[in-house]
């Protein structure tokens, strides 16, 4: 009898209590359609309204970041439109009594040591100090090649009730892969 691939890779993300799992190009549009079906099985599965909405606002944060920052990319124009898609990663899933939302994407090796030192620094501020960034941030100029300044990752850590963890992952001489799961 032969193994269906499409059913082992279903039976180990089921093992790994995924209630979603996209790999994939992601736009706007993908992001919003994806939110919607997020926002339907939590109702289904009779999940608390707050942490709903927190999982879902945590899975936009990690979506633009991908849409925003994926150094893994195809870009072209259609039909007079410049179409720009960004792959990437996200995953919902529910381990030791919460949830948990993850997203990775390449990423360019020269940002990783900049990217760490700012995760690093969120990791180590109290909810105050968070807030106390995050004012500062909003009030300063965004670097040169940002499209927000980290205010995303500050919103992830301030919602994120039980943390969040991040690693880097070299793929190439030029690329690494980012992950990002923060707990609720």
């Amino acid at each position: 009898m032969t193994t269906n691939p499409t059913m082992h890779l279903r039976d180990t993300l089921m093992q790994e209590d995924l209630l979603f799992f996209y790999s994939g190009y992601v736009t706007e549009q993908i992001m919003v359609s994806i939110g919607d079906a997020i926002r339907d099985l939590l109702a289904l599965n009779n999940t608390a309204q707050s942490v709903a909405n927190t999982l879902f606002t945590i899975f936009i944060e990690q979506a633009q970041n991908i849409i925003r920052y994926s150094a893994e990319y195809q870009t072209g124009e259609l039909n007079q439109r410049q179409i720009d898609l960004r792959y990437g990663v996200l995953a919902i899933g529910y381990k030791e009594d919460g949830y948990y939302i993850a997203c990775s994407n390449a990423i360019i090796k020269q940002d990783v040591a900049r990217l760490q030192e700012k995760l690093t620094h969120i990791k180590t501020l109290d909810r105050s100090g968070l807030k106390a960034l995050h004012k500062e941030i909003l009030k300063g100029q965004i670097p040169e090649g940002s499209k927000g300044a980290g205010v995303g990752f500050i919103d992830i850590a301030r919602l994120a009730t039980r943390g969040f963890e991040f690693e880097f992952l070299e793929t190439s001489d030029t690329l690494s892969y980012f992950v990002l799961k923060a707990y609720i």
